[in-house]
């Protein structure tokens, strides 16, 4: 299983949107790096759900329940998404300044690609943050 982390703006969509809709496509990315990153990913991985821009931080676990396919808002069609369910809330949400003041979370996409929408985990930066928001990796 792979993890990934993926980027909303919360009065776009938020995370209790995602709760209440228990299902959701991830469309309108647009970047080739994140949509190769959509690309990779296989159902069951898990996925950090980041607040963006408000609040800045990562809030929720979510899982790839159906792999990449066209992304019917995509003209070009040269995009795909993937869809995403809620799988469980962090018991404390870890914030981007904590990510930054943690040593072991040095590399992590989300300070070195900030830009970036949708990336890759590892997996001892995802035992690192669910460690810090308080649930089991």
């Amino acid at each position: 299983m792979n993890h990934w982390l993926v980027k909303s703006e919360p009065f776009k969509y938020s995370w209790d949107q995602l709760v209440k809709d228990k299902k959701t496509f991830w469309n309108g990315v647009r970047n080739y790096q994140a949509s190769n990153n959509l690309k990779a990913m296989k159902n069951g991985d898990r996925v950090f759900f980041y607040h963006s821009n408000e609040g800045l931080e990562i809030v929720g676990i979510c899982e790839v329940v159906k792999e990449y396919y066209p992304d019917h808002t995509d003209e070009s069609g040269r995009f795909g998404m993937v869809d995403v369910a809620p799988v469980m809330p962090l018991k404390k949400p870890v914030t981007l300044a904590e990510i930054k003041q943690t040593p072991e979370l040095e590399d992590i996409a989300l300070i070195r690609q900030s830009r970036l929408s949708v990336m890759p985990i590892t997996a001892p930066q995802w035992k690192k943050i669910c460690a810090m928001g308080g649930v089991k990796g």
